[in-house]
């Protein structure tokens, strides 16, 4: 893989398809400095990876060598933990180190920078020390949750009338799917995701209220803004998820999960704070309510569960079908249709991203590869590549835009040097999408460097790599090139979409709006047929 950030970002791709710690391998200086996009990206998503970088010689650190950088210094602030390795003698303790603290406790990416000493140093086997377990007097994870929290918070779920389970990466993380779903059911309590979460809870559950937040669904928003309960699980309350965060939740006590202690109340108040992993919690609260009499819960529950389908029939996600243009949403549901929803889904960011999330129903745990925390355009393709190593016998699909694939477009020499199968989907309309929206709904449609009037021909650029090129101009075309992609299992796919240029997602809540405040997408002529979905 090359030196750059995108060697990172596949790293990532790994990790999230996988479950398991991906791996880095870059140059000095520019390879170094190259990876920071990427070790971010997996820092705010607490993804788990390690990364090599190469260094100068460590006589020459500090003297402007050729390609000296201080990558160690650079990547602190956005790595869980970082060396610089000086002696070859410590290696394989420190690697060992590096992947223990990756994989445990809160996720995430750890850095090794190796001067070029180093890695060409010989050293007796006998002199090289790896410990059979790893045990660091400053870094121990609590895993265990507080017997008495636990008690308390179960306590309160068995008295709510109105509660919510809120699920985010953690429960992804922690692999907590099935204890998600298992005390979602046994409670009879409605469930919502945020993005990093989205399947952690089965998105065809008749329990599933969508995803909240700033583009999440009119029934998830307001189950929250009207719940007596919330129950926030490995999530951090972001500000994508709270909008204004004085007027979050304003009617409910809320209990947060998460094994990291500094997330606990940093964004919302909290009533019941519970630190440690959520598999670990779960389990306990479940040994718990599996012992209980749950008539009387489930049947305090019925108003609000039939209150809940209500704002899911009132405010469907819909959108205007077209049959003269492709919609980008309508992509996305062909895809998963034809995939029946067992594709690896990764995205770029911006519209795509949010149609993605919402139009595609993920079912099971790490079939969503997307950056959240930092929302990293160029992280769709690469990741794809990642996961595709990572599940070779997977559909591996990258829903991208016309602007974000081309920011690593030219890993096509990757996939198709190393026959990698990667779908990807190009939603072209020709613009920064999301940057057009937000002008046009928010400044006045003063329209800035969102015009992508000079495009390149993707199906062109796909050939010239020597992978496959498809494009669709009308919605009649979409299925045809979906399937036609299908078929190809040994080198990368473009298919270009060229789908209507003003299409905006929808539901919105504007910036530093309450959440259940929403922007729909109105119907604006009569005759045009509104898709629901559902």
């Amino acid at each position: 893989m090359k030196q750059l950030k995108l060697a990172v970002h596949a790293a990532d791709g790994y990790a999230r398809a996988s479950g398991k710690v991906g791996v880095a391998l870059v140059t000095s200086g520019p390879g170094a400095t190259n990876t920071v996009t990427g070790i971010a990206t997996a820092s705010m998503d607490s993804i788990p990876i390690v990364v090599f970088s190469g260094q100068v010689s460590t006589m020459l650190i500090g003297n402007d060598a050729f390609q000296e950088a201080d990558i160690v210094g650079i990547t602190r602030p956005c790595t869980k933990y970082n060396y610089l390795i000086k002696d070859p003698r410590d290696l394989p303790r420190s690697i060992k180190e590096a992947f223990y603290i990756a994989s445990t406790g809160r996720p995430g990416p750890v850095l090794m920078d190796l001067p070029k000493d180093v890695t060409a140093g010989q050293v007796d086997i006998e002199d090289m020390y790896c410990p059979d377990d790893v045990s660091m007097r400053s870094y121990n994870p609590t895993y265990e949750g507080s017997k008495k929290m636990i008690r308390e918070a179960v306590n309160e779920l068995a008295k709510a009338k109105r509660p919510v389970f809120m699920g985010g990466g953690g429960i992804i993380l922690s692999g907590a799917h099935e204890q998600m779903r298992e005390i979602a059911e046994l409670t009879q309590a409605p469930v919502t995701l945020t993005l990093m979460g989205l399947g952690g809870f089965p998105g065809t559950n008749p329990l599933f209220l969508g995803m909240l937040g700033m583009h999440g669904t009119y029934a998830a928003n307001m189950a929250v803004q009207n719940a007596d309960l919330l129950i926030g699980i490995g999530v951090r309350f972001d500000d994508r998820v709270t909008g204004k965060v004085d007027a979050f939740a304003p009617k409910a006590k809320i209990i947060q999960i998460d094994i990291d202690p500094t997330s606990i109340r940093k964004n919302v108040r909290v009533d019941i704070p519970i630190v440690g992993d959520v598999t670990y919690v779960l389990n306990d609260m479940l040994d718990i309510i599996r012992k209980e009499e749950k008539s009387q819960w489930i049947e305090i529950r019925k108003a609000w569960l039939k209150q809940v389908n209500a704002w899911k029939e009132e405010r469907p996600l819909t959108y205007e079908y077209d049959e003269q243009e492709i919609k980008p949403q309508y992509v996305v549901e062909k895809l998963y249709e034809i995939t029946k929803g067992d594709a690896i889904i990764t995205t770029e960011v911006g519209q795509n991203q949010m149609w993605a999330a919402q139009f595609y129903k993920y079912d099971k745990p790490r079939t969503w590869l997307s950056s959240g925390g930092l929302g990293t355009m160029g992280y769709g393709f690469p990741a794809a590549i990642g996961a595709q190593v990572a599940c070779p016998d997977r559909v591996v699909i990258d829903i991208a835009g016309d602007g974000s694939i081309q920011m690593n477009i030219q890993e096509l020499a990757t996939a198709v040097i190393e026959k990698l199968p990667v779908k990807v989907a190009i939603l072209n309309n020709q613009y920064l999408g999301m940057v057009r929206q937000w002008q046009e709904m928010f400044f006045g449609e003063r329209y800035s460097h969102s015009h992508l009037n000079v495009v390149p021909d993707f199906v062109k650029v796909a050939e010239a790599y020597g992978a496959v090129g498809l494009r669709a101009n009308r919605p009649e075309e979409v299925e045809e090139v979906i399937h036609k992609a299908m078929e190809v299992t040994d080198r990368p796919v473009f298919m270009d979409f060229r789908v209507r240029w003003d299409e905006k997602v929808f539901p919105m809540v504007p910036p530093g709006e309450s959440i259940e405040n929403m922007i729909f997408g109105e119907k604006k002529q009569k005759e045009k047929k509104l898709r629901v979905v559902k």
